[in-house]
């Protein structure tokens, strides 16, 4: 579970941020939100999944937070395109858009699994283009923002079936 430390600057620094989470439905993107939402930023779920954000969002609100959620999927640029909009519309702003989604097909290159390589270059790269080039936008105009990245242990170190995914989750960070 990913967990910040506790600290007066950290809180006064995220308090009220609006933060768009890809990948919100389940586990790393799932903790980065509901910390960041217990943290006092307003957070924007998206992910695939719509039960489990509803889900998630209750959570947050539980707690108090503050929450919302699209039904996102990031290998369509429209669909990041209006995450963002959506954002903007319901909260006046975007301060951090972290780009968490991946995913990753198990297999040996030498099995030319073609269609899951297609599959994960389409989230792990393109998703988090699509998601970069939705956020900058609104960034120049606000003359402000943050984009964070987050890459997956397989781009770090190999394993004979985890080539492929190595290959997607390493080529643009």
């Amino acid at each position: 579970m990913f967990i910040f430390k506790k600290s007066k600057v950290m809180n006064e620094s995220i308090k009220d941020k609006v933060v768009v989470v890809t990948g919100a439905s389940s586990g790393i993107g799932k903790s980065i939100a509901i910390q960041l939402a217990l943290k006092g930023a307003k957070v924007v779920l998206a992910a695939r999944n719509e039960k489990k954000l509803i889900c998630i969002k209750q959570q947050i609100l539980k707690e108090n937070g503050v929450a919302a959620y699209v039904v996102t999927d990031v290998t369509k640029k429209q669909d990041l395109m209006e995450l963002v909009d959506i954002a903007i519309k319901k909260y006046g702003q975007l301060d951090v858009m972290i780009n968490n989604a991946g995913i990753s097909q198990l297999s040996r290159l030498d099995e030319l699994d073609v269609e899951g390589w297609e599959e994960m270059i389409a989230t792990n790269l393109n998703g988090t283009l699509y998601g970069m080039a939705a956020a900058i936008s609104i960034f120049k105009q606000q003359d402000s923002g943050h984009i964070i990245n987050i890459i997956s242990t397989a781009g770090l170190k190999i394993t004979p079936t985890m080539g492929n995914s190595s290959i997607s989750f390493s080529v643009c960070f």
